[in-house]
C-alpha cells in the first residue's frame, strides 16, 4: 500500500475523531482568548471594592488623558498580545486568585485599610514589571527621547544595566508609597526599600 493509501484510510478510519478533537481544541482555545479579554476589562477589575480606589488614582493621573488616551488597567498590568498571551493568563490565575482570596479575607471598606496593604501590592506589581522588562510601558512608549543629559544617561543604563522603567518611574499613577530596590528585592527574595 502506498504512503497515500495508508493516510487516506488512516483518515477514514479516524477522520470522525480528528475532526471532533480539532472542534474541541478550537473552542477551547476561543474560551480561553475570550475569558482573558473579559477578564481584563477595567470594569471586571474594579467589581472588587479594593479597587475602585487605584482606578480613581489612575483617571486622576498624567496617564489618563495624556495625548487622548485612556488607559485601564490591563494597559499597565496584564501583558497584551498573542507573543505574551501565556503571561496574560498566568498573571491572572496566580495574581488574580490570590487578590481574589485577600479581598474576601480582608477590609477594604475605607482607604487607610487598603493603604494598609497598598506598599505590598505596589511592590508586586513592581516586581511583575521588573520581570517582563516593562513590556506594558513599551507599548505605549516605544522609544522614549528624554530631554536632559542625566535623563538620557539614565535611559542608557537600559541598555547596559539591565535596568527597565519601572526601575526608576515608580508612584506615576497611584498613590505615592516608598520605591522599592528592584533589583536587591530579586536577589534577596524579600521587598527591600531603597535607602535601607
Amino acid at each position: 500500500m502506498t504512503r497515500g493509501g495508508r493516510l487516506r484510510g488512516y483518515l477514514k478510519q479516524h477522520g470522525g475523531a480528528l475532526a471532533l478533537g480539532a472542534t474541541g481544541a478550537v473552542a477551547l482555545l476561543a474560551s480561553l482568548i475570550g475569558s482573558e479579554a473579559a477578564l481584563s476589562r477595567t470594569e471586571f477589575c474594579v467589581s472588587c471594592h479594593s479597587m475602585t480606589y487605584p482606578a480613581e488614582e489612575l483617571r486622576d493621573s498624567t496617564h489618563y488623558g495624556a495625548l487622548g488616551a485612556n488607559p485601564g488597567c490591563k494597559d499597565c498590568h496584564i501583558p497584551q498580545g498573542l507573543a505574551n498571551f501565556h503571561r496574560a493568563v498566568a498573571t491572572h490565575v496566580f495574581d488574580g486568585a490570590r487578590e481574589l482570596f485577600l479581598e474576601f479575607t480582608n477590609d477594604y471598606s475605607d482607604i487607610d485599610k487598603f493603604d494598609a496593604r497598598r506598599p505590598g501590592m505596589a511592590h508586586h506589581a513592581r516586581m511583575n514589571l521588573k520581570r517582563w522588562d516593562s513590556i506594558t510601558c513599551r507599548r505605549c512608549h516605544r522609544d522614549p527621547q528624554p530631554p536632559g543629559a542625566d535623563a538620557r544617561a539614565a535611559h542608557a543604563r537600559m541598555r547596559t544595566q539591565k535596568a527597565t522603567c519601572i526601575d526608576c518611574h515608580q508612584n506615576l499613577v497611584h498613590a505615592e508609597v516608598p520605591e522599592t530596590d528592584l533589583d536587591a528585592s530579586l536577589a534577596q527574595g524579600k521587598m527591600v526599600v531603597r535607602g535601607d
